[in-house]
C-alpha cells in the first residue's frame, strides 16, 4: 500500500499521468486512444446506454440520446437529441471526453458533424450475438471497469451457452418473424434475432433475403406455411399485430395457436438483456414443439 502512494507521489511531481493511456479498436476499424479511462461520456443510442452500464459506466455516463430507458437511471441523465438530429451544442456542453455511437443507427452526416468535435468516438456495430460481449469489454476497458465489465461479459456468454446446450436437439421449427405489420416486414438470417431463433432451434422462413428486415407478401407467408408466426408486443393499448393472420385457416400457424408475441423491450435492443428476450422465445417456441 505504502509502495503504491509513493509511486502515485512520484508520477504527480514527475508530471507524469498516473493512469496508464487506453486504447481500443472499435467496430469501423479505427483505434481510440484515450489518455485515462473516460470520465464523461455521451451515448448516442439506447442499446450503448444500456452496454455502458452493464459494463459498470454508468457513473461516467453525462449524456444520453433519445429513448435511453434503461435501467432507470438512463431516464434522468440529459437528451441530446436522436437519429435525426443531434443537439452538437448539448453535447459540447456536456464536456465529454468520449462519444459512443452507433454506426448502423447515426447518419453519416451526424458522424461527419460528431467528427469535427475533436472528441474521440468509438463507433459500434452489433452484428451477432458475440458482438455484444466483446462490446461490454472494450467498453469496460475504455471506461476504466474492466472487471465488472468482463464479469457481465463472461455471465453473458454462459447464459447463451446454457440456452444453446438447453434447445440442442430439439425438433426443428419454420418461424415467420413479423417485425411490422403494415408493410409486413421480416428478418433475414443475418439479423441478431435470427441468430436467437436458430439458439432456440428454429429456422427463419426468410433467412435466405438480402435485405437485413425485408418487405414480405402475405402471399409469400401463406407459401412458406411457418410452424408459428412469432412478434414483438405492439403495447399494452396498440392494436394486435397478429390478426391478420387468423383468417388464414390454411396456415399451420393459425390452425395450432401458434401466433406468439415476444418481449420487444428485450428482444429487439442490442444490449446483454436480449438473452432474456431469447429465453421468453424459446420457453414460446417449445410450448408450440409440446401442443397436440
Amino acid at each position: 500500500m505504502l509502495r503504491r502512494a509513493l509511486l502515485i507521489a512520484s508520477l504527480i511531481l514527475t508530471g507524469l499521468p498516473a493512469w496508464p493511456a487506453v486504447q481500443v479498436s472499435d467496430d469501423s476499424g479505427a483505434t481510440i486512444t484515450l489518455a485515462r479511462p473516460a470520465q464523461r461520456i455521451v451515448s448516442l443510442a439506447p442499446h450503448l446506454t444500456e452496454l455502458l452500464f452493464a459494463a459498470g459506466a454508468g457513473a461516467a455516463v453525462a449524456g444520453v440520446g433519445a429513448y435511453s430507458d434503461f435501467p432507470e437511471a438512463a431516464k434522468a441523465l440529459p437528451r441530446v437529441g436522436d437519429s435525426a438530429m443531434l443537439d452538437l451544442e448539448r453535447i459540447v456542453a456536456l464536456k465529454p471526453d468520449l462519444l459512443v455511437v452507433w454506426r448502423d443507427g447515426n447518419s453519416p452526416q451526424q458522424l461527419q458533424r460528431l467528427a469535427t468535435l475533436g472528441i474521440p468516438v468509438y463507433a459500434s456495430q452489433l452484428g451477432t450475438l458475440a458482438d455484444i460481449a466483446a462490446t461490454l469489454r472494450r467498453l469496460g476497458r475504455l471506461a476504466g471497469t474492466e472487471a465488472a465489465a468482463n464479469a457481465r461479459a463472461d455471465r453473458f456468454e454462459a447464459e447463451l451457452r446454457a440456452l444453446r446446450e438447453r434447445y440442442a436437439g430439439r425438433p426443428p421449427l419454420k418461424v415467420f418473424y413479423q417485425i411490422w405489420h403494415r408493410p409486413l416486414l421480416t428478418i433475414n438470417r443475418r439479423h441478431l434475432i435470427s441468430e436467437g431463433l436458430a439458439l432456440c432451434g428454429a429456422q427463419n422462413v426468410f433467412g435466405t433475403l438480402a435485405p437485413l428486415t425485408p418487405t414480405v407478401s402475405e402471399e409469400a407467408v401463406v407459401e412458406a406455411d411457418p410452424d408459428a408466426i412469432v412478434t414483438g408486443g405492439a403495447g399494452r393499448d396498440g392494436p394486435d399485430p397478429l390478426d391478420s393472420w387468423r383468417r388464414f385457416g390454411q396456415l399451420k400457424a393459425t390452425r395450432h395457436g401458434a401466433l406468439l408475441v415476444v418481449d420487444s423491450d428485450t428482444l429487439h435492443r442490442s444490449s446483454d438483456r436480449i438473452v432474456e428476450g431469447i429465453r421468453g422465445l424459446c420457453e414460446q417456441l417449445d410450448g408450440v414443439r409440446r401442443a397436440p
